[in-house]
């Protein structure tokens, strides 16, 4: 009689492999991507740091004054700069201590044009976002940005063949409710000076804002799967300086054409806590903005869009009681119930994964995928 072992291993170990001297088949079973809880931990810090703030400074921009989008939108993804620092350390040490090549130090070429265009996808979500922001209140913006999580959920079942179980298919259901019942009550929600027309162009550009979000994610790693070179930190901040850089160069091409760049300075002297702490907020807000990208480009190559997809809707919270706090945004019952539809559709997405992980890497889990193999002579 010939033996079956179960050997784990990476995606590409090879299945049923026969020793013929000893009759021993090995069965390879891939186990997904190891992750490093510290560096989990610290891109989920650097997430919440930047979904939180970035929206409250981005409200506080309309708020005294500003009015253009394009330039709300531009500043999601100029904080590019402030990876040039670091590109530029980790190249230097690299060359100086003979580790790494300067022609094996730039991204990998099949990455930069996937790159480019998720890139200008961003743009046109930036744009849609600020858009949508300069009409509803950040809590309202919130609740319905935190529907990416099922637009996320699909993609990743169309682009990367993700799984979709009754936990994910009943958490589209809720959060898609839940924008539904806040589509329906926006008479007391709408900003002073918002007309209802004005309230809902706002609304669903941000709910359209949630789903191109939704696509860009299972982008970012479908793309990244098809890399030749190991995707350590050093390759994702340049996968995410080149998308940076495209989204800036949409939002850049948007302001040319409504003569943005020539009233930036009279909307400065006009904004009304000051000009200077106009260019402090737009500043503060393309740097966490900055951080924002780099958390969520980091925890996907971590661990999967499908958990980056989650660590937003975990902003929710955080974000509603900040800008309840920080502007006095109502909280209407309308805006409560979505609220909990929310969290009940993270809950359940949540709970759904963390059974689907804890079977494939159960003993008796991966005994289940072998119930067809049997013992031959």
């Amino acid at each position: 009689m010939s033996m079956v072992v179960i050997a784990a291993g990476d995606g590409d170990d090879k299945l049923d492999v026969q020793d013929f001297k000893s009759n021993i088949t090995i069965l390879a079973v891939p186990l997904k991507k190891r992750v490093k809880w510290s560096l989990l931990l610290l891109y989920c810090i650097i997430t919440v740091v930047g979904g939180v703030g970035a929206p409250l400074l981005q409200r506080l921009y309309y708020m005294h004054g500003g009015t253009h989008k394009w330039l709300s939108s531009l500043l999601q993804s100029v904080g590019v700069v402030i990876l040039l620092p670091p590109l530029t350390f980790l190249y230097l040490r690299n060359l100086i201590t003979d580790k790494l090549s300067s022609k094996v130090f730039l991204i990998d070429t099949k990455l930069i044009l996937p790159s480019a265009a998720i890139g200008i996808l961003f743009g046109l979500d930036n744009y849609m976002y600020s858009s949508g922001l300069s009409y509803i209140p950040v809590s309202t913006s919130s609740l319905l940005f935190s529907t990416q999580l099922a637009f996320t959920a699909l993609f990743a079942f169309l682009l990367v063949k993700q799984k979709f179980t009754f936990y994910s298919l009943n958490s589209v259901a809720v959060m898609t409710f839940g924008a539904i019942v806040l589509a329906h009550h926006t008479n007391a929600d709408r900003p002073p000076g918002v007309s209802e027309e004005n309230y809902l162009v706002g609304f669903f550009f941000t709910l359209g804002g949630a789903a191109l979000s939704g696509l860009c994610l299972p982008l970012i790693e479908l793309a990244c799967s098809k890399s030749r070179k190991p995707l350590d930190s050093l390759m994702v901040l340049q996968f995410q300086f080149v998308l940076s850089l495209f989204a800036a160069f949409v939002s850049i091409v948007g302001m040319l054409v409504n003569n943005d760049f020539r009233i930036i300075r009279q909307e400065a002297q006009n904004f009304t806590v000051g000009e200077r702490k106009y260019y402090v907020i737009l500043v503060a807000s393309a740097i966490l903005w900055q951080l924002t990208g780099i958390g969520i480009m980091c925890t996907i190559n971590c661990t999967s869009s499908l958990f980056a997809g989650i660590l937003t809707s975990v902003l929710l919270p955080f974000t509603e009681l900040a800008a309840i706090v920080a502007f006095q945004e109502k909280f209407t019952v309308e805006k409560g119930f979505s609220l909990a539809l929310c969290l009940w559709g993270f809950t359940s997405y949540f709970i759904g994964e963390y059974k689907k992980t804890d079977k494939t890497h159960n003993p008796d889990g991966i005994k289940d995928r072998l119930l067809d193999t049997e013992c031959q002579r």
